[in-house]
């Protein structure tokens, strides 16, 4: 360090040169989505075939404007979204990581700014008589305090400020990430409760079906005692009657797992995070066409239609309404401005030291008059072999940038998908239904056609027993294709970008 007799002021060109630092990042320019610049156009002509009509409801708004408050009308199913945006591991997860992604943008944007140290030190020395200029022992005493300014780089090349750029676009990354998972959180929580809704439906009907056929068989035991039935009408009965009960295990098992799967997302069992409403959690449903109306139940034709009707937009609209897309593109973005800092490794680097402040031999004049110092150290360092580093590391950000464009497209392609297949599902799914339902409303005529000519002697008892039978499957599928028709509501919801709010 270089004592001198006066202070020196910063020169004024130093402080403007750091401030309009150039950039040897290349200009970024978004690229262009690999996908088709409309949706299916099927998809128009199969919802104009269907015989469910799929209205736009009046005052339609996009997804990404539809709160899921506003989307999903269920007062439980509402409780139990509000508690897993509260209590979900994966988005506390998710939330923790914008905070780290925050604390290294700061970290790194410390770096464009001085950091200004205060200091003191004490020194007290030993010198020998032989190494004294006045031959003699002496003991030497120095005090210092001052500020002191440590290896400020000046950014000439724009490596600190690419440095910055990409720390800024990762944090920006990582929030959208997180609104990403708290759509995908929101899909899945509703998806889960449907799907436990349909289950119970299921296994109430299933339940009905073998209450039915053990008290059938049990009025077939006992015509068979006296003679007035065969074996064979019993062992058929026996069987049916199994077979429900069966089900009706089989369906109280996958409820019970997807329960488990529901608490897993909300963070609590549902029944500790819904409020006392009109329904409870293992309330029974019906299954009739508007049964699910109320709450804890699935939801009717008529809303399913209504969640449907959410206007799809353009491909291109994707890249503003989904948060996976943006998270991607400020990836992207990233990778691009580590490039700029790679590029600027191969400019000669100037950085400044400097100190400012007083020394003393006594510790009481450390202040006194004529006591104060300062050093100024500007250092440049120019690489000039270094085995290739700098250049691998330059080759190493541009690939990171061609994977972070290949994940940006196929993340705008997976959109995409998502989108054209939701589409596909509204379209068929309401037609299925509506048919699955004339083959259950057939099929109970059917069971009280044979029934009568039972009764009356012309049909069979196997006829009337493969009707139930029959009628049973039908009411099953019915379900089953309600929940897909609801499920894809859900899905084309989320697809479109809806869900944060």
């Amino acid at each position: 360090m270089i004592n001198f007799a006066h202070k020196p002021a910063l020169p004024l060109a130093v402080l403007a040169a750091l401030l309009s630092a150039c950039s040897l990042a290349p200009t970024y320019q978004r690229p262009d989505a690999p996908v088709a610049a409309a949706f299916p156009a099927d998809s128009a002509g199969a919802a104009a075939r269907t015989s469910v009509p799929l209205p736009l409801a009046a005052g339609a708004r996009d997804a990404v404007d539809t709160g899921w408050r506003d989307y999903f009308a269920d007062p439980r199913l509402q409780q139990l979204i509000a508690a897993a945006l509260e209590n979900n591991r994966d988005l506390r997860t998710a939330a923790l990581r914008i905070e780290e992604a925050r604390a290294q943008y700061d970290i790194q944007s410390a770096d464009r700014l001085p950091n200004l140290n205060a200091n003191a030190a004490a020194t007290k020395a030993k010198t020998p008589a032989f190494l004294s200029p006045s031959g003699q022992t002496t003991i030497g005493k120095r005090y210092d305090a001052g500020l002191a300014l440590s290896a400020f780089e000046l950014d000439f090349f724009g490596r600190v400020k690419s440095l910055n750029d990409a720390a800024l676009a990762a944090y920006l990354a990582t929030d959208e990430a997180r609104q990403a998972a708290q759509i995908s959180l929101v899909t899945q929580v509703a998806q889960a409760y449907y799907t436990e809704r349909a289950y119970a439906e299921q296994y109430a009907l299933a339940q009905q079906t073998y209450d039915a056929r053990a008290r059938t068989y049990k009025l077939t035991q006992q015509r068979a005692e006296v003679g007035a039935s065969s074996r064979l009408d019993l062992r058929s009965n026996e069987t049916l009657m199994e077979t429900a009960r069966a089900a009706a295990l089989t369906l109280a098992r996958q409820r019970a797992q997807a329960d488990n799967a529901l608490t897993l997302l909300v963070g609590q069992p549902a029944s500790a995070a819904v409020a006392a409403t009109g329904a409870t959690a293992g309330a029974a449903v019906g299954t009739g066409a508007g049964s699910g109306t109320a709450a804890g139940a699935m939801p009717s034709d008529q809303q399913i239609d209504t969640l449907s009707a959410l206007p799809t937009g353009l491909p291109s609209d994707l890249l503003a309404r989904r948060p996976d897309i943006r998270a991607a593109e400020q990836r992207l973005k990233s990778a691009n401005a580590n490039i700029g800092a790679a590029r600027a490794a191969f400019f000669p680097r100037i950085s400044l030291t400097a100190a400012l402040g007083s020394s003393s031999p006594s510790l009481n004049g450390l202040f006194d008059g004529g006591s104060g110092s300062w050093s100024f150290a500007p250092q440049l360092t120019l690489p000039i072999f270094d085995a290739g580093r700098n250049r691998a590391n330059l080759g190493l950000a541009e690939v990171r940038k061609n994977l972070a464009v290949a994940d940006y497209e196929k993340t705008i392609q997976t959109a995409f998908r998502e989108v054209a297949d939701a589409l596909a599902a509204r379209d068929y799914l309401g037609e299925q239904v509506s048919a699955q339902r004339a083959v259950q409303e057939a099929q109970a005529d059917r069971l009280k056609l044979l029934q009568l000519r039972f009764d009356n002697g012309v049909a069979s008892s196997l006829d009337v027993l493969d009707a139930q039978r029959e009628l049973f499957s039908a009411q099953q599928t019915l379900v089953q294709a309600r929940l897909l028709r609801t499920t894809s509501a859900i899905d084309l919801y989320r697809a479109l970008g809806g869900g944060v709010k």
